[in-house]
């Protein structure tokens, strides 16, 4: 089994980080705190703006992940162009 961090920590709150140390922080946090699967998010930073692509399970996880980023300490603003995985809303109803 891989040591590599994958669930967020309070530790993880330095508010110097940038980009990719940044972007793997707020990944880790959308994981955590909106509960969301992160394995279709993609998230570049940089300095403190962060960028959210891909695909979510469901729309109300495109505000979820959005605020949970924007929460992290040392995100500045967050460009959120995450969708709805295709398919997905055919799959619910």
């Amino acid at each position: 089994m891989p040591t590599e961090k994958s669930i967020y920590a309070h530790k993880d709150d330095d508010p110097h980080l940038i980009d990719d140390a940044l972007a793997d922080k707020v990944l880790r946090y959308i994981q955590y705190a909106a509960m969301i699967d992160t394995r279709e998010i993609s998230v570049m930073a940089l300095g403190g703006i962060v960028v959210l692509s891909g695909h979510v399970a469901q729309a109300s996880d495109i505000a979820c992940a959005g605020d949970a980023a924007a929460s992290v300490i040392g995100v500045t603003s967050v460009e959120n162009r995450l969708a709805v995985m295709p398919g997905a809303a055919e799959a619910d109803s």
